[in-house]
């Protein structure tokens, strides 16, 4: 992947991240400042370690699905983007949320799955690591800052617009793979 792909790879993945600092924005009172800077730096901790382990996760097998790569990228960001889409769409009711450290970290696995998912394609791709856990660690912790902010802020935005915008991204990168 191009040092462009991988730009918008990190943004689409981080758009999870973004989605539930928005929530935590619009629902947290108190010390909104210092849970916004938890909430961004413990995700962005998890979006730079995850694709390193689906990184190296890769190599041990690489040989064996090495003439594959291009087609488990595909079915992989295809995958992603669908799953975005799909959960975009879901209506469900808003649970009553608090933000404590088993919650940061909760959040931060489950944020971050899709991300060593990637870390398998950057593998396959041959992508610069370094430059990719980079991109995602800071693109997730500035993205999460966002959304936070603009969940504590105006307290009224469809997040599920930007859960769809990070689902075509990831498919059109998932077409790309191809090119």
């Amino acid at each position: 992947m191009s040092h462009y792909d991988i730009l918008f790879l990190a943004f689409a993945l981080s758009i999870d991240v973004c989605i539930v600092s928005f929530s935590y924005g619009l629902c947290l009172e108190n010390k909104h400042k210092r849970s916004a800077f938890l909430l961004a730096i413990t995700t962005g901790f998890f979006h730079s370690f995850m694709p390193v382990l689906g990184f190296f996760f890769t190599d041990m097998i690489k040989n064996y699905i090495e003439q594959y790569s291009n087609w488990i990228v595909f079915l992989i960001l295809i995958y992603l983007g669908i799953t975005f889409i799909i959960d975009s769409l879901k209506n469900e009711a808003p649970q009553k949320i608090c933000l404590n450290t088993k919650t940061l970290f909760l959040i931060s696995i489950a944020t971050s799955i899709d991300v060593f998912s990637a870390g398998i394609s950057l593998s396959l791709t041959s992508s610069p690591m370094k430059f990719s856990i980079i991109v995602m660690g800071l693109m997730t912790f500035i993205n999460s800052l966002i959304g936070y902010s603009l969940g504590y802020s105006m307290k009224v935005f469809k997040s599920k617009y930007l859960e769809i915008a990070g689902g075509i991204i990831l498919i059109v990168l998932a077409f790309k793979t191809f090119l």
